[in-house]
């Protein structure tokens, strides 16, 4: 169960629409490193996950990358809200455009859409903070990428924000990682558990 506080988790105040940013930001909404994914992943994998600290910290980080949805989406909506099809034509945009108008869909800046077979819950405690790390290291880069693309401070602004929230999750999972270690290793896991026993 969760408590909805009706604000954004960092404020989103964009003066001047632009449909080329809007293009490439989408990623992060519906991409295969996005928000939505992110969110979907972790809060399925908290279900199969055998310690309660980690359950804890899947479930934090997926209800907190639900507020990213929403931030990507503010944000995508502030680009686009008033922008007329004429300044859209020509744009890569445009694709886009006839699709959806200005509604906001879950896609990657390549047009892809969004699908759950970006999403890994393999139901193994190993491999899904595995998955976890990496997947938040490649949020970050695709942050950086928005960033080497985009010079409007209003736009930047919660991008930054965003990129640093991929790093504390990177480090939350890797603390997540050793807990879950920890736990094997007191109980012996690998001694009694064949399926994490390389074979020979």
């Amino acid at each position: 169960m969760w408590v909805y506080k009706k604000s954004l988790q960092y404020p989103v105040k964009i003066k001047n629409p632009n449909p080329l940013y809007a293009q490439i930001i989408v990623s992060q909404l519906g991409g295969p490193d996005g928000e939505l994914g992110a969110s979907t992943r972790y809060l399925s994998q908290r279900f199969s996950m055998p310690y309660r600290e980690v359950v804890g910290v899947l479930t934090d980080v997926g209800t907190e990358e639900l507020a990213h949805v929403e931030m990507i989406s503010t944000i995508l909506h502030q680009l686009t809200r008033d922008l007329k099809p004429e300044e859209i034509a020509g744009t890569p945009f445009a694709a886009y455009f006839v699709d959806h108008t200005v509604g906001v869909y879950p896609t990657a800046a390549s047009g892809f859409p969004f699908t759950a077979a970006t999403l890994q819950s393999k139901g193994d405690v190993l491999a899904d903070l595995h998955e976890d790390l990496a997947a938040e290291q490649k949020a970050r880069v695709t942050y950086d990428n928005l960033l080497r693309l985009i010079d409007d401070p209003d736009v930047r602004d919660p991008l930054k924000y965003l990129r640093e929230r991929e790093i504390v999750h990177y480090q939350r999972f890797g603390d997540a990682l050793q807990i879950a270690k920890d736990s094997m290793d007191s109980k012996n896991f690998y001694a009694v558990n064949p399926a994490y026993q390389p074979k020979r």
